[in-house]
């Protein structure tokens, strides 16, 4: 049987010791954070904003513990700021997982714009970016991420594609309204 992403990515966060998970509540990531709430080693934190998620990055690091910040792409514009100033000043290690939206097979208007923009945004912030097509690929990248973050003090960040997650059919209406 083929490990679904968010097994490896757990499995992958453990391997790291990752202690610390900040999350924004979204589908694509329910499994994921399921995994991370049920494991007594993982203190999980429920954001109101994505951006609040890069300090508590930025405090477990300095109280000596590794963490992640899980949202899905829309949340990446909420981050701009703290990603381009805070990251970049103190120099600290942060390991973002994002599940996708506004890429293949969207069908909400409202998330086809940050969708095309997040990983051009994150790389031009000075990301290292990881894009997973295949759930076999999640294993491999969210290893790499991990290494580059940790070895290096870089934000490294594992974009998980519509592909692997799904997309979600938007009720609203075709394009014309």
């Amino acid at each position: 049987m083929v490990e679904t992403w968010h097994a490896a990515a757990f499995r992958r966060l453990k391997a790291a010791d990752i202690t610390v998970v900040g999350y924004v509540p979204d589908a694509g990531l329910k499994n994921l954070i399921a995994d991370c709430q049920a494991d007594n080693g993982m203190r999980t934190v429920a954001l109101t904003t994505e951006e609040e998620g890069v300090g508590l990055a930025a405090g477990a690091w300095l109280g000596g513990a590794r963490s992640a910040l899980l949202m899905q792409s829309s949340g990446v514009g909420n981050i701009v700021n703290t990603l381009a100033s805070i990251t970049q000043a103190c120099r600290f290690p942060l390991l973002v997982i994002a599940t996708m939206r506004g890429d293949w097979g969207e069908t909400n208007p409202w998330q086809v714009p940050m969708g095309q923009a997040v990983e051009p945004i994150l790389k031009t912030l000075g990301a290292i970016v990881y894009r997973v097509t295949d759930a076999a690929q999640a294993d491999g990248a969210i290893e790499a991420a991990l290494r580059m973050a940790y070895a290096s003090g870089e934000v490294a960040a594992v974009l998980i594609d519509q592909r692997v997650v799904g997309s979600k059919v938007f009720a609203g209406g075709d394009a014309r309204g």
